[in-house]
Parts: structure tokens; C-alpha cells; sequence
């Protein structure tokens, strides 16, 4: 009753109800609530799921023969139907602090959490250590099991997150995705990462639909990404003005592996097989050279770690410096030679 009248007043009781009435559906416990004595009141406690209702609203309290009177014949109530656990796992054992559901949760996996999804809200019920460890910035369970969980996103990133979680509850399978946060703590000040989310469904009541989700921070695999596409740029930008060709040999296999200037500049696909054929039948290395080409080849796979001549490339005899570098595994067998050719200026 206090909580109902505390509704009526702020935001408070509504939100501590709603909370008492989701963890009881989890819980599979029925809820009944007393004290109801107004329309507003039962409309919103049937808004939130709870099961059964009772007060004035319904009936000031009655003689026996006169409450007899009442409920014969009638349907005093209807159940809202109980928390549907999907088998996979026993949702109610991630309460139990003893069962063995709360060990792996605790010790066992990465960074985890469970989490109710309803009315395109995200609410936190509960987190692990190592999920904090993986989102940094010294933020305790309470921040972020009382805070609104979707405040760190960006509304690209939260269509991003949602559009997973959306995804999770139609194929019943898990799901994943990557999602840029900026994390805010009041020690540490603000932080952007990058978080790759793993799903599952493990129940669902209603509206509300119970998560266990797992998080890995892949902020440092982005940031080594991002430098060895800039990386890849500048070489590339490097390569164009010193007029540098390269490519990779696995001796093996024969496969060759041009750059992107070969592929550019000669037409030459991502992958060549049978080399060095598909260069000399292109003309890249014409006839008069053919025959010492392929006998570097040869002598590659034998073990020869160096090469290098000048040699008249295309069709239009263009004179490059053709170098090989042999590299070796650890039982010094060579596997991949490494080949460029830079235009000789006259």
C-alpha cells in the first residue's frame, strides 16, 4: 500500500514495484498486490505484469454470505502466465549464491551479465567482476546496475546493440555484435572503446526478456587495425612514388600474392597459381628472361636466400631492379620469398 501510495505521488514506488514484480517472474514466484484502491492503480500494476490485485477498488470487506454472493459464478482473477525458462539453462539458478550457475559466472567465463530487455529498455540485474575489469574506468556494480545502461551509447551504436538483442529473441540463437561506448566515470573522466557482445535469450514473460550476455573489449585490436591500415596507406603512398612493384611467393604451393600496383597496373588477379607461368604467358617477363626467371624459382626452393638482377619487364623491355628474399622456418626449410621490382630511372 505504501508503495501504491507512493506512486501516485513521484516515480519512486512505481519503479521499485516494477522491479519487485520482474525479479518474482524470474523467480517464477506469483505476485499478488494489496491495497489497490483506485482504476490508475490497477491499470498500472497489470502494466508492469502483476499477477493478481486486491483492495477497495474491488470490494470494501463483506459478510461471508454476502462475499459468497459475490464470487459465485464468477472469475475473481487471471493469472498472467509464469515466467517461461527456455531449457538451455535454469535462469532462476543465477539468484541462487550457491548454485553452480553463480560459480560460472563468477569464476569461470569472461566478462559477464544478465539483463531484462523490455519497452526498448535495457535494465542491468546483475554483473560479474571481469565485466567491470573489461569496461575499465573503475565503475563499481551499483553505477551500473542503477544507471541507465544505454546512456554510453550513441544512437548509431544503440540501434546497433538493440537491433542484436532483437535478433537474439527471433532465432533463439546466440548473437553478435561490435559497438563503440563512451564510458563516463566520475574518477576517470570519459572513455571511448570498442565492445564486442555476445547474447543469448534465457527467458521471457510478457514483454520483459531475461539476457545472459558476455562482453570482451576489442578497443586494442581496432586501435592495431586502424594503425596497420595506416600503415598499409603510407606504403602504399610511399610505393607510388619511388615506383616499387612487390609480391609474395609461397614456395610450396606456388601461389603468388601481388601487390596492389601489380594488380593495378598489369591487370593481375589477387592470387596467381603455377608461378611464375602466368607472368611470363602475360609478357610481364618476356621470353629472353623466361628461362633464368624460372631458374630463381628454383634455386628459391633450394634455399637461395638472395637474388637480384636488373631485368627488361613488359612487353615494352622497361629495365627494373628484380630482388628476391628467401624466409626460412625454424628448421631453416624455406617456405615464402618475398619479391619487388623498382624502376631503374635513366
Amino acid at each position: 500500500m505504501n508503495f501504491l501510495a507512493e506512486q501516485s505521488d513521484s516515480n519512486r514506488g512505481g519503479t521499485i514495484l516494477s522491479s519487485i514484480v520482474r525479479m518474482a517472474k524470474w523467480l517464477c514466484l506469483p505476485v499478488i498486490a494489496e491495497g489497490v484502491e483506485t482504476v490508475e492503480q490497477a491499470d498500472f500494476l497489470r502494466s508492469i505484469g502483476c499477477d493478481c490485485v486486491q483492495g477497495f477498488l474491488y470490494s470494501r470487506p463483506l459478510p461471508e454470505e454476502k462475499y459468497e454472493a459475490l464470487i459465485s459464478g464468477n472469475i475473481v482473477g487471471a493469472k498472467i502466465p509464469q515466467m517461461e525458462l527456455l531449457d538451455i539453462m535454469n535462469a532462476c539458478d543465477f539468484w541462487n549464491p550457491k548454485s553452480q550457475e553463480t560459480l560460472i559466472f563468477s569464476n569461470y567465463v569472461g566478462g559477464a551479465a544478465i539483463f531484462d530487455y523490455h519497452n526498448g529498455k535495457v535494465e542491468v540485474l546483475r554483473v560479474n567482476k571481469k565485466y567491470l575489469q573489461e569496461i575499465g574506468m573503475n565503475l563499481s556494480e551499483k553505477e551500473l546496475i542503477e544507471g541507465d545502461p544505454m546512456r554510453f551509447f550513441d544512437e548509431h551504436n544503440k540501434k546497433i546493440y538493440l537491433d542484436m538483442l532483437e535478433r537474439a529473441m527471433q532465432s533463439g540463437e546466440e548473437e553478435e555484435c561490435e559497438t563503440w561506448r563512451n564510458i563516463v566515470s566520475s574518477c576517470c573522466g570519459t572513455e571511448r572503446i570498442c565492445i564486442r557482445s555476445n547474447v543469448r535469450m534465457i527467458g521471457q514473460s510478457g514483454g520483459s526478456t531475461l539476457f545472459y550476455g558476455m562482453i570482451r573489449n576489442i578497443t586494442a585490436e581496432k586501435q592495431q587495425y586502424a594503425d596497420i591500415l595506416e600503415s598499409e596507406r603510407r606504403f602504399k603512398i610511399a610505393s607510388e612514388q619511388i615506383n616499387i612493384y612487390y609480391w609474395e611467393y609461397t614456395i610450396a604451393t606456388k601461389e603468388m600474392r601481388p601487390c596492389f600496383r601489380c594488380m593495378r597496373d598489369l591487370g593481375l588477379p589477387p592470387l596467381l597459381t603455377n608461378y611464375p607461368e602466368p607472368a611470363i604467358e602475360r609478357g610481364i617477363f618476356p621470353p629472353e628472361v623466361a628461362d633464368m626467371y624460372r631458374d630463381w624459382h628454383r634455386q628459391v626452393a633450394e634455399g637461395v636466400e638472395h637474388l637480384e638482377a636488373i631485368i627488361p619487364l613488359t612487353p615494352d623491355r622497361i629495365p627494373f631492379r628484380v630482388r628476391y628474399t628467401t624466409e626460412f622456418d625454424e628448421n631453416g626449410l624455406p617456405v615464402k620469398a618475398y619479391g619487388s621490382a623498382a624502376l631503374i630511372v635513366q
